[in-house]
């Protein structure tokens, strides 16, 4: 069974379950087997059952008489939720889910900065500058910076002082942590800290267009070293693909 340290078997099991939903193991409509997954994850019936109740809060599974547990549609899963968030983007985010999560950000962060501008406090300007300062000695840690990057954007928002705004950070949180793996762990990338100190500086001095111009240039950046990232991986692969069919020399 696949392990996640800290988390006991029945947060193992939601984990892997979960995981699998989301990756397509199991398509909308086919019926699961429990037992199977006791086998399978090595876990008790109770392990399992308690593991399915989770995710069918989640809006991945129902229950029916006569029927069995099956996989809900995809329109009906809590897409929003941030398990199934983190769960779409751990392991091999599609395209289509980068570009929603590009869109997202590109609505809820502009917005979210000029109130920011608006409405901070001292200590909304002190977290967002110690955030900075992490980002800044981070260095080459790319678990360090990512996670710098996401204190950024969170005391962004709550700058903003709309709790349902604040909300929106599982959104943007997931976005950032997606982005941030793959463009960070290519270690390549271009330098975003004078971005996010315009940003700040922006937010400090009470200038919400300012604000909403720097947003808007640090998520044209993202999105272009993810662009880089990818447009190099894909010519990585197309060279492996040229490699493997060159004709063999005769010996």
């Amino acid at each position: 069974m696949v392990t996640h340290p800290g988390r006991g078997l029945h947060g193992q099991a939601v984990e892997e379950l979960g995981r699998r939903i989301i990756r397509g193991d199991y398509p909308p409509g086919s019926v699961v087997d429990p037992i199977k997954f006791e086998t399978e994850l090595g876990v008790s019936k109770t392990v399992v059952r308690e593991a399915m109740r989770v995710l069918a809060s989640k809006g991945l599974l129902e229950s029916k008489q006569k029927r069995g547990t099956t996989i809900r549609p995809r329109a009906d899963w809590n897409l929003l939720d941030s398990d199934l968030l983190r769960w779409q983007g751990s392991s091999a985010p599609t395209d289509a889910f980068l570009e929603d999560l590009a869109e997202v950000r590109a609505i809820v962060e502009p917005a979210g900065a000029r109130l920011a501008a608006t409405r901070r406090t001292a200590s909304d300007l002190d977290a967002m500058r110690h955030a900075l300062e992490a980002m800044a000695a981070a260095g080459t840690d790319a678990d360090a910076m990512v996670e710098a990057d996401l204190a950024f954007h969170r005391a962004l928002l709550d700058a903003a002082h709309n709790e349902l705004l604040s909300r929106m950070e599982v959104v943007i949180e997931a976005g950032l942590r997606v982005r941030d793996r793959i463009v960070h762990g290519a270690r390549h990338f271009s330098d975003s800290i004078p971005v996010h100190q315009e940003l700040l500086d922006a937010v400090e001095a009470g200038d919400p267009d300012a604000a909403v111009a720097a947003v808007e240039s640090l998520l044209a950046q993202a999105s272009d070293d993810l662009a880089a990232v990818r447009a190099g991986d894909d010519e990585r692969d197309g060279d492996e693909v040229a490699t493997d069919t060159l004709p063999k020399e005769a010996p």
